[in-house]
C-alpha cells in the first residue's frame, strides 16, 4: 500500500519521543533553584506543547511566583540541556513506521516547539537524524505552533500545497496548527493531548501506534 501523502510532518515530544520525565525534571530543578516546590510529572504533561517559555510561565504562575521569566529562562535552558538525554525513549512502532515511509519515498519532516538546538542531539541519540529532510524548532521561525505558519513553510519548502501533506501529532497545539495551515492531520492516542478530545476530533486517523498510519503497513 502506498502512502497517500508525499510529505509527512511529525511533531516530536509526545508523538515520536516520550520525553515527559526529562522535561519535568528540568522544570522541577528550575523551580527548586527559585525555592519553589516540585510538581508531579502528570501536571507537567498538561503544560507541554506550547514552547519552553510558556511551559515555565505556567509552572511559575501555578506556584504563585512573580519571578521575571527573563531571569528564569537561562537556568531552565541549562537544566533542559542537562536532562535532554536523561531517559528519553521512542514510542512503540516509531522507528519501524519512519523506515517504512522512507522506503515508500515519502519525505519526512519535523515541526516541534522544542528549541531547535536541542532537537538534533535528541535525533542523533536515537539514530534518526538522517531520516528527516527538514527540521523546524520552536525558534526557527517568527511563529510556532499552534500557528500554521511553520507547517505552511515546510510544505512550501518542498513545493507542495499544505493540503497535499500530512501533519502527525498528539496535542491540541498540533491539531490547531494543522487546521490553521489547511493541512490534514493524524493524531496519536498515547501522547500529551492537553484537552484535545481524540474521540470527536476531525482527523484523517487517530492511532495507537504510528505503524497504523495510512500507507505505512509496517506491522508484521
Amino acid at each position: 500500500m502506498s502512502c497517500p501523502y508525499p510529505l509527512v510532518v511529525f511533531d516530536l515530544d509526545g508523538t515520536l519521543v516520550d520525553s515527559a520525565a526529562d522535561i519535568a525534571e528540568a522544570l522541577n530543578r528550575t523551580l527548586e533553584d527559585w525555592q519553589l516546590p516540585r510538581v508531579p510529572e502528570a501536571t507537567v504533561l498538561t503544560w507541554i506543547g506550547d514552547g519552553v517559555r510558556r511551559l515555565v510561565e505556567q509552572a511559575f504562575t501555578a506556584a504563585g511566583s512573580d519571578a521575571d521569566l527573563d531571569a528564569v529562562m537561562p537556568g531552565f535552558m541549562r537544566h533542559y540541556e542537562a536532562c535532554l538525554l536523561r531517559s528519553p525513549r521512542l514510542f512503540e512502532g516509531v522507528e519501524a513506521a519512519l523506515q517504512a515511509l522512507r522506503k515508500r519515498n515519502v519525505t519526512l519532516a519535523i515541526c516541534t516547539n522544542k528549541p531547535s538546538a536541542l532537537v538534533a542531539p535528541l535525533l542523533r541519540h536515537f539514530g534518526l537524524q538522517d531520516l528527516f529532510a527538514l527540521v523546524l524548532g520552536g525558534d526557527s521561525l517568527a511563529e510556532r505552533k499552534p500557528s500554521g505558519v511553520p507547517l505552511r513553510h515546510i510544505a512550501a519548502h518542498f513545493g507542495l500545497a499544505p493540503q497535499a501533506a500530512l501533519m502527525v501529532g498528539d496535542s491540541i497545539t498540533d491539531y490547531r496548527a494543522a487546521v490553521d495551515a489547511g493541512m490534514p492531520v493524524a493524531l496519536v492516542r498515547y501522547g500529551y493531548p492537553r484537552g484535545l478530545d481524540l474521540e470527536t476530533v476531525e482527523a484523517v486517523a487517530v492511532v495507537d501506534d504510528l505503524r497504523d498510519l495510512p500507507g505505512v503497513s509496517a506491522r508484521g
